[in-house]
């Protein structure tokens, strides 16, 4: 029954979002967030023009209240409206944005468009992006056309959860035109700087106190100089690479007499043998 309840909710959000983008379409409406609280639902409208959401003398969050109290059944349902930090890094906002220009301007200058919007993604701050528009455009058979700059991943789960993907259709004189936005953000760690950081973390490093136990190591030498006993005190100074080196003999010294040794086949000899 829990499960029944949260799917419930989900897809009213859902049919809410779907509403209020196709009454506000072509405004720079991005999306919606719904939280509960005790003294009702609060609907936060995000939004780069928010004068439109408003209307004149707040007509519009007039209409929008009486829409999810009728239609939706919210109980006391207040708007509010929501600022987009960086708006070009928002799939939603970037193909409504697309979608706009191209009913605004015409399909002849699709071109132009898609490549200021890709400049624009990447100004923001994305570490990759790519838009594809399909459809008559801009002659009378289909096509797809692709706008792409800075790296995407194309496959694997950063694909399917990390990059950000919007795709809408809009009707036009010459048909339907689809357009498809994906965005790859900068707060997202690429596979190559974690495995930088497990390799970082996962390499022996010799401490400083090794060093100094191994620089202080003598040896004594004894030499004979006119029949008489010399001793001389020496220390060997020791490097990483060759601390390395010695770890590196050790271990295979060490392997070596682990290994079981096979033992030759004895030869007889005539003298074992007993008559």
């Amino acid at each position: 029954m829990i499960e029944r309840q949260f799917i419930n909710q989900k897809l009213k959000e859902f049919q809410i979002q779907e509403q209020i983008g196709r009454i506000f379409a072509r405004t720079g409406f991005s999306h919606i967030e719904i939280r509960r609280t005790p003294l009702g639902e609060n609907v936060i409208v995000y939004t780069t023009r928010p004068g439109i959401v408003v209307g004149k003398k707040g007509e519009n969050i007039k209409k929008l209240t009486a829409l999810l109290k009728n239609k939706y059944k919210l109980e006391n349902p207040q708007l509010e409206i929501g600022e987009l930090p960086a708006p070009m890094l928002d799939v939603d906002y970037v193909a409504d944005r697309v979608a706009s220009s191209l009913e605004r301007f015409g399909q002849k200058r699709f071109k132009s468009i898609g490549y200021k919007l890709l400049q624009n993604i990447m100004d923001a701050g994305a570490i990759g992006a790519e838009i594809i528009l399909s459809g008559k455009i801009p002659s009378t058979r289909a096509k797809s056309w692709r706008f792409s700059a800075g790296y995407l991943k194309k496959s694997g789960d950063i694909n399917q959860s990390k990059v950000h993907k919007k795709s809408l259709n809009f009707t036009n004189k010459m048909g339907t035109i689809g357009v498809a936005v994906s965005i790859l953000t900068s707060d997202i760690m690429l596979e190559k700087e974690m495995l930088a950081i497990k390799q970082e973390e996962l390499e022996p490093q010799l401490e400083e106190t090794d060093f100094k136990e191994l620089n202080a190591e003598k040896t004594v030498e004894v030499s004979e100089v006119d029949g008489i006993d010399v001793i001389e005190v020496k220390k060997e100074k020791t490097t990483k690479k060759a601390a390395k080196k010695t770890v590196k003999k050790t271990t295979k010294k060490v392997a070596k007499e682990e290994a079981p040794k096979e033992e030759a086949p004895k030869e007889e000899t005539k003298g074992d043998k007993v008559e």
